[in-house]
């Protein structure tokens, strides 16, 4: 069973007989939510640790790696992103790396779960530091239904920041939830989702593949990223765009992007595009 034990926290994946686990200081925090707990712990190396329903959310020393790989690509890959939603991201890194870019005129952040934020702000600031941006909106709802009733083609851009598809995120994970999605995107809009580990989530990432294609997604594009505090340090994100196909991304844009990052640029951007054998075989047959 995952938890902390012996000054270290370890998360134990049954499912694929491995675990992963990091050196603990010391317990920060602790919060039951109406939705999950949180737990708030000091690593020796990883800075603070953020765990959910006893899953490793993020650590310090690496969450840039999914917050990056999450936004950058997806809105470079889009031709004039202005408006953005964000669904779950409660951490609000995503929403961070979102507003660097200096054409997008309007984020709205959707998560169930207030205590999320709430514990970001106290234990990952850094994260937080843009959630006053005048362009940012946090509301604390249902994202599924925020989808649902969002009104046809008004957005660019949508991100599905989410956790596993088991409690609050289950239901991000289907094909009704992609129909919401493409209603809601403009002409050549683009959705994007984590989409789990290749290489023990590949049941998963290929049914995410299908329900978004049998929600009426013209093309796909899985990306690949490392994420060390994840099962095994491997991970996904997937972008399905309405009614126009990939045909690169803004490279001059991202090499010129007046901000910095940590992981993302435009040979890491191509590079992430590139599938080994066996996800070929398993996703394209």
């Amino acid at each position: 069973m995952s938890g902390f034990k012996n000054n270290w926290y370890t998360e134990i994946f049954a499912a694929s007989g491995s675990a992963f686990g990091l050196q603990v200081t010391k317990k920060l925090d602790e919060v039951q939510s109406p939705f999950q707990k949180i737990e708030m712990y000091e690593t020796s190396h990883f800075g603070n640790l953020m765990v959910i329903d006893d899953v490793i959310m993020l650590s310090s020393r690496d969450n840039f790696l999914y917050h990056e790989m999450l936004s950058h690509p997806v809105l470079f890959s889009h031709a004039n992103p202005k408006n953005v939603v964000i669904i779950g991201g409660g951490d609000c890194g995503t929403l961070r790396e979102v507003l660097k870019h200096p054409g997008v005129e309007s984020v709205t952040q959707i998560d169930i779960d207030e205590q999320v934020t709430r514990m970001a702000e106290k234990y990952f600031p850094e994260l937080c530091a843009s959630n006053n941006d005048p362009r940012a909106s946090l509301k604390f709802d249902d994202g599924i239904k925020f989808m649902r009733e969002a009104a046809p083609e008004s957005i660019d851009v949508i991100i599905v920041d989410s956790t596993d598809p088991i409690g609050p995120g289950e239901g991000l994970f289907n094909r009704a939830f992609y129909d919401s999605c493409r209603k809601a995107l403009r002409h050549g809009g683009i959705l994007v989702q984590q989409s789990e580990s290749p290489l023990i989530h590949m049941p998963l990432l290929k049914d995410m593949r299908s329900a978004m294609q049998d929600a009426g997604f013209a093309a796909l594009q899985t990306l690949l990223f490392p994420q060390m505090v994840y099962p095994s340090g491997w991970w996904t994100c997937t972008l399905a765009r309405k009614d126009a196909a990939f045909d690169g991304f803004r490279e001059a844009d991202a090499a010129a992007a007046p901000f910095s990052t940590e992981y993302y640029n435009v040979a890491v951007h191509k590079a992430a595009s590139a599938w080994p054998n066996f996800m070929q075989r398993a996703l394209l047959g």
